[in-house]
C-alpha cells in the first residue's frame, strides 16, 4: 500500500478523533448533551448528519454493486429511499420535533411513545428498546463488513503477524475508532463527523464516476453503453411487479428508521426544520446519482478493460486504487470509511440511548444522576459495537443484504407507529403496541421463511418491508379502535 494513501487515511482519523475530543467538552456533562445535542444542531449539521448516518456503506458499497452486477433496473431502489426520505421530512420531522419536546422533553423514540401513550408507557418502551437493540446490532454488523472488506481489498498484508485476516483486521480498526469518538463526544461528536463525513462522500460520489468516464483512461470506459448484457441500461428490464413494488418500497423504511428521525429531535428551532430539509434532500439527489452513476460507468470499464472484479460490492475500492493518485485514493477510502463510520456511530449511540434511559434507569436506577447515566451509556455503547461485531465476523456477508433485513424490521416496526402517532389522534397505546410487535414479528417471519427471495409457487419474492408495514399499520388501526376509551397523553 502506497504511502500516500496512508497519509489521507490517517489523517482522516486524525480528524473525527479531533472532532470527538472537542464534543467531549462542549456536551457530554447531561443526558440531553450526550444524546440529542442539547437540542441546538444547526439545519446544516442536522441535514448531512441525517443524510449521512442513512447514506451508510451500501451507498458506495451495495448499491454501486447492484447497479454493476444487474443494470439501470436497481437505480429504483434509490428513487424508491429519495421520495421516502422527502415524504419522511416532509410529515414526520416538524412533527416529531415539536411533540418530542411538548411531551416530557423525550430524549429517545421509546420514551417518546412511553409519554405519548402513558397506558402501557412501560411495555411501549421495553418492547421498542428491545427491537432497537437487535435490528441495531445487525444494522452496525453491515458497516463493520463494509470497513472489513474495504481492508481486506485495498489493504493486503498490511500488519502480517497479528494472527487474523485482513477482513477481521479491517473490522476491528473500523469499530475502534468508530467506538472512540462516539464514547467520548456522544451525540454532538457523531453529529459533527456526520456532517464532514457528508462533505466527503458527496465530493466522492461526484469525482469517482466523472473520472471513470472522462478522466485519464476514461476513454476506455466513457462509454456507457458498451456493457454486452442486453438492456443494461433500462429501468423496466427484466423488472417484474414484485420486484418493482420491492425496489420502490424500500422509501417506506425511513419512517421508522430511529436513527434517522432522532435527527429531527435535535434540530435547533421548529422553523428551521424547512431549511434542514432542503439541504438534506440536495445532498441526498447528488449522492444517489452519483451512486448510481459508479455502478453503471464502472461496469462499462470493467467490460472495456478486460478486468474482473470478484465482488461487485468493491467497485468503488477497485476503481479507487486504479485510478487515481495516492493521495486522493486515501480521500475516495476515506469516504467510503465516512460512509460506514457516520452510520455505525449513530446507530451505536440511539442502541446505547435506549438501553440507558430505557432499561438501565426504568428498571435498576430510576434517580441516577446525569454524570452517571452519561457513563452508563458509553458502556452501553461499547456492548452493542461487541455484538454487532460477533455477527459481522463472516466475511462472506453481504452489506446490502444486511442492510435490507435491519431496514426493514424499523421500517415495519416503527413506520406506520411513528407516522399515525404523529398524525392521528384516536390512536391508542393498544394499537401502538400492537403495530410494534406485529411489523417487527411479521418482517422475522417473512425472512425466516425464506419469502422475500421467493414466494410459495412464485419466482420471486417480496421485500419483507411490504407486508410488515401493511400489517402493522392494520393492527394499530383495528386494536384503536377497538379500544379507543384509552386516556392520552396531554397535547397528543
Amino acid at each position: 500500500m502506497q504511502t500516500g494513501t496512508l497519509i489521507s487515511l490517517a489523517l482522516y482519523f486524525i480528524l473525527m478523533l479531533s472532532i470527538g475530543l472537542w464534543a467531549w467538552k462542549r456536551s457530554t456533562d447531561t443526558s440531553e448533551g450526550y444524546l440529542l445535542a442539547g437540542r441546538n444542531l444547526p439545519p446544516a449539521v442536522a441535514a448531512l448528519s441525517a443524510g449521512a448516518s442513512d447514506m451508510s456503506g451500501w451507498l458506495l458499497l451495495g448499491l454501486p454493486g447492484a447497479l454493476y452486477a444487474s443494470g439501470l433496473v436497481e437505480a429504483w431502489i434509490g428513487i424508491g429511499l429519495f421520495l421516502g426520505a422527502l415524504v419522511n421530512w416532509i410529515v414526520v420531522a416538524p412533527r416529531l420535533r415539536k411533540q418530542t419536546e411538548d411531551l416530557g422533553n423525550s430524549l429517545t423514540i421509546p420514551e417518546f411513545l412511553a409519554n405519548r401513550f402513558p397506558s402501557h408507557a412501560i411495555a411501549l418502551r421495553i418492547v421498542s428498546a428491545l427491537i432497537v437493540v437487535v435490528f441495531f446490532s445487525v444494522y452496525t454488523a453491515a458497516g463493520l463488513v463494509g470497513g472489513g472488506k474495504l481492508f481486506e481489498t485495498s489493504f493486503a498484508g498490511l500488519m502480517p503477524g497479528l494472527g487474523m485476516s485482513d477482513y477481521t483486521l479491517g473490522l476491528w480498526i473500523t469499530a475502534l475508532v468508530v467506538l472512540a469518538y462516539t464514547m467520548v463526544g456522544g451525540f454532538l461528536a457523531v453529529s459533527l463527523t456526520d456532517f464532514v463525513q457528508g462533505l466527503i462522500m458527496v465530493i466522492a460520489l461526484i469525482l469517482m464516476p466523472l473520472v471513470v468516464m472522462f478522466g485519464p483512461g476514461g476513454s476506455a470506459g466513457g462509454s456507457l453503453a458498451d456493457v454486452p448484457v442486453p438492456g443494461f441500461l433500462s429501468l423496466t428490464q427484466g423488472l417484474t411487479v414484485l420486484g418493482f413494488i420491492s425496489a420502490v418500497t424500500w422509501g417506506l423504511g425511513y419512517f421508522g428508521q430511529p436513527h434517522i428521525i432522532v435527527r429531527f429531535m435535535a434540530i435547533d428551532t421548529l422553523a428551521n426544520v424547512r431549511k434542514a430539509r432542503t439541504i438534506g434532500m440536495s445532498w441526498m439527489g447528488v449522492a444517489l446519482l452519483g451512486s448510481i452513476g459508479i455502478g453503471i460507468a464502472g461496469r462499462a470499464y470493467v467490460e472495456r478493460n478486460g478486468l474482473v472484479v470478484d465482488d461487485p460490492e468493491t467497485i468503488f475500492i477497485v476503481l479507487a486504487n486504479l485510478l487515481f493518485h495516492p493521495l486522493i485514493t486515501g480521500f475516495l477510502l476515506a469516504a467510503l470509511l465516512a460512509a460506514i463510520m457516520s452510520t455505525i456511530s449513530s446507530q451505536l449511540l440511539v442502541a446505547s440511548s435506549s438501553l440507558t434511559e430505557d432499561f438501565y434507569k426504568l428498571f435498576f436506577r430510576k434517580n441516577a444522576g446525569e454524570r452517571e447515566s452519561v457513563n452508563v451509556g458509553r458502556i452501553c455503547v461499547a456492548l452493542v459495537a461487541l455484538a454487532a461485531i460477533v455477527i459481522a465476523n463472516d466475511p462472506e456477508s453481504e452489506v446490502l443484504g444486511l442492510v435490507s433485513n435491519a431496514w426493514a424490521g424499523f421500517g415495519a416496526a416503527f413506520g406506520p407507529l411513528i407516522v399515525l402517532s404523529l398524525t392521528w389522534d384516536r390512536m391508542t397505546g393498544a394499537g401502538a403496541l400492537a403495530g410494534l410487535v406485529t411489523g417487527a414479528g411479521v418482517v422475522m417471519v417473512w425472512i425466516a421463511l425464506g419469502w422475500n427471495a421467493a414466494l410459495p409457487g412464485m419466482d420471486g419474492g417480496l421485500y419483507e418491508i411490504v407486508p410488515g408495514f401493511l400489517a402493522a399499520w392494520l393492527a394499530i388501526v383495528v386494536v384503536s379502535r377497538v379500544t379507543r376509551s384509552e386516556p392520552q397523553a396531554q397535547g397528543a
